[in-house]
């Protein structure tokens, strides 16, 4: 027997922001909401193949580099296209000294948070 991943918690500034964000990058929705809280999804919600991220505000100063970042895949588009819609999202370019052969891009959510667009489109749940 195994465990599964169920949620992903991410401490930040604007949970509000950063829900939006994600849920348009995802294609996730709000499935709740408390105060500083808020957790987002699939559709069909908790405990489905996917993860869902708790998204909780955070006021603390930032103790440094995040160690976990979340790499995404395209589903529906190539890798150029996702890349240019995840940037009309709010998503920034983000250099870590990448040489620019890398077969993905690095990324910044609007909360300053890594992550990637890899390059191997996925079918989609």
């Amino acid at each position: 027997m195994a465990c599964r991943i169920s949620e992903l918690v991410l401490a930040c500034r604007d949970p509000e922001v950063l829900a939006r964000f994600w849920c348009e990058v995802l294609d996730f929705t709000v499935l709740d909401r408390d105060e500083g809280v808020i957790e987002i999804g699939p559709r069909e919600g908790f405990g489905g193949p996917q993860p869902t991220i708790i998204l909780i505000r955070d006021d603390e100063p930032e103790n440094g580099k995040l160690r976990l970042h979340i790499d995404v895949n395209a589903t529906d588009r190539d890798q150029d296209a996702e890349l240019e819609r995840l940037l009309a999202a709010g998503a920034e370019l983000a250099d870590i000294g990448q040489t620019g052969e890398e077969s993905w891009h690095v990324l910044a959510d609007p909360g300053g948070n890594e992550f990637c667009l890899l390059k191997t489109r996925l079918a989609p749940l």
